[in-house]
């Protein structure tokens, strides 16, 4: 009998509880979008939805690395580690405390 032929039983199951901060992200621009003759870093700024938040700068690492996507979530974790999360994912295991 090899492994594919026996039954698959489901993965165990988690339910998150950890406590992030995050903003939903409305706009996201090369860095030095306003000036053509700039040459970018490959950095961003993003603009959150949320009124009260100036538009911030991301670095090149982090657009590479998570590829973030207008109306998703800038989430960082208590470590200070910084993230994306799409909206579907972060809404479904977030709720705003």
């Amino acid at each position: 009998m090899t492994d594919q032929s026996r039954p698959q039983q489901e993965m165990p199951r988690y339910k998150c509880h950890k406590k992030v901060w995050a903003l939903k992200i409305q706009s996201i621009a090369p860095h030095n979008w306003h000036d053509p003759q700039a040459e970018t870093d490959g950095s961003a700024m993003i603009t959150p939805f949320e009124e009260g938040y100036a538009p911030f700068r991301v670095d090149r690492d982090y657009m590479r690395r998570h590829n973030p996507k207008v109306g998703g979530y800038y989430v960082v974790y208590k470590d200070g580690y910084k993230s994306f999360s799409p909206a579907d994912a972060f809404e479904d295991g977030y709720t705003r405390i």
